[in-house]
């Protein structure tokens, strides 16, 4: 039974750019007689947002428009109760986002975001799920390019793989993506590399948490793994291919351990895919060289003075990017066989990520989906085929290669 409220589907956030990038996506695809309302601190950019939206569909000239700040916890509270489904686009998460999180987990309210901070989900795990596995509230973070492309990517893989329930299978995921990324995310990536060992303490202490837990678990006699190789040529990844520790290989396994439709010994492989050995290398170094200087309150504050919250790549820019992943699977042991997969789209941090995070919003809040019940969940575990069928018609590409 639908949870009573005000509204079916709230954004928070939704006069920062990809909020309202994802406020239109939502308009496109918004079905007849849902009650949704934009979400943010300031009334006059909330406004000037729903005009812009009414200028595609004048029906959005009608759209509530709701006042709350992640630093006043009252309000906060008031926009969890209101709705059924709550969408944050208000990041960095580490900085602004716990306060919606324990509101929703305490009012029953499913929520979810854009966030790409393994600190910040692995918190929001140790602090919210048991409480939301009591309320009800379903938390589902990484709803965007992190992690929707690879976690249902793999999902849609083994389910093509007919005896994946019986047999040993290798899954290596390779990543291929252009385009440039906004202000928010600039400032959520500062922000994670500045806190690299933190990060690593939350996620070992995650990891001990769920060994105890009766509903994060491995199954008996079950083996999930990650695999971590050096950078290296890879024809069928198309390039150089690069081990990359973001929070999608981290979702990948996540859903692994609880889907024992990923087999007996499942291993996951993450690559991101560069075209030229020199672009791998200055991408390490840059990367590199902004983890160390982000590990200084003066030079990290210096680092975010670079790019400005709520800016973000032009239309035309956009209009150029795309995103491939391609999956490998290794199935069966002694007599292995391959299946190769793919999953692609458009602009990867924006368009396609504001396109999927509406379409987790519409399938959480209508569709039956496979969530066990509240708590903090993967993309794939809480959304699974229902997301996958909603995103290959909204234009994302799901298909077997060979």
């Amino acid at each position: 039974m639908p949870r009573e409220a005000d509204y079916d589907i709230v954004l928070f956030g939704a006069t920062g750019f990809t909020g309202e990038l994802t406020a239109q996506a939502l308009l496109s695809q918004m079905p007849p007689g849902v009650r949704w309302a934009l979400a943010g601190r300031d009334q006059g950019k909330l406004a000037a947002v729903r005009d812009r939206l009414a200028a595609i569909d004048p029906a959005a000239a009608e759209l509530p428009l709701l006042t709350a700040d992640a630093g006043d916890p009252a309000t906060i509270e008031t926009l969890a109760a209101s709705s059924r489904v709550l969408i944050s686009t208000v990041g960095p998460y580490l900085l602004h986002g716990e306060a919606l999180v324990a509101a929703c987990a305490e009012a029953g309210t499913d929520y979810l975001d854009l966030c790409g901070e393994p600190e910040f989900v692995d918190l929001m795990y140790l602090r919210y799920h048991q409480l939301a596995r009591e309320t009800g509230a379903r938390l589902v973070h990484s709803c965007g390019f992190d992690s929707v492309p690879y976690d249902l990517g793999a999902l849609f893989t083994i389910g093509q793989i007919p005896e994946a329930a019986e047999v040993p299978i290798a899954l290596e995921g390779f990543g291929l993506a252009s385009g440039s990324f906004s202000g928010g995310t600039y400032h959520s990536l500062v922000g994670a590399l500045g806190r690299i060992k933190e990060s690593g303490r939350a996620s070992r202490h995650r990891r001990s948490v769920e060994r105890h837990a009766p509903d994060g678990k491995l199954a008996e006699g079950r083996r999930v793994r990650g695999i971590s190789r050096r950078p290296h040529k890879d024809r069928f990844g198309g390039g150089w291919v690069v081990a990359v520790p973001t929070i999608d290989p981290q979702q990948v396994l996540r859903t692994a351990r609880l889907n024992d439709q990923y087999g007996p010994d499942f291993s996951y492989a993450h690559y991101i895919v560069t075209r030229k050995l020199t672009t791998t290398v200055g991408l390490g170094a840059g990367v590199g060289l902004l983890a160390m200087l982000a590990q200084v309150g003066p030079t990290r504050r210096v680092l975010l003075k670079l790019k400005r919250q709520g800016s973000g790549p032009s239309e035309a820019k956009r209009a150029k990017s795309f995103f491939r992943v391609r999956f490998r699977a290794t199935v069966g042991g002694e007599d292995p066989r391959v299946l190769v997969t793919e999953v692609s789209g458009g602009d990867p941090g924006y368009g396609e990520t504001a396109k999927i995070l509406a379409q987790s919003a519409l399938c959480l809040a209508f569709d039956e989906v496979p969530a066990p019940g509240g708590g903090q969940w993967s993309p794939a575990l809480a959304l699974g085929r229902p997301l996958i069928d909603r995103l290959i018609k909204a234009g994302i590409v799901f298909r077997v290669v060979e």
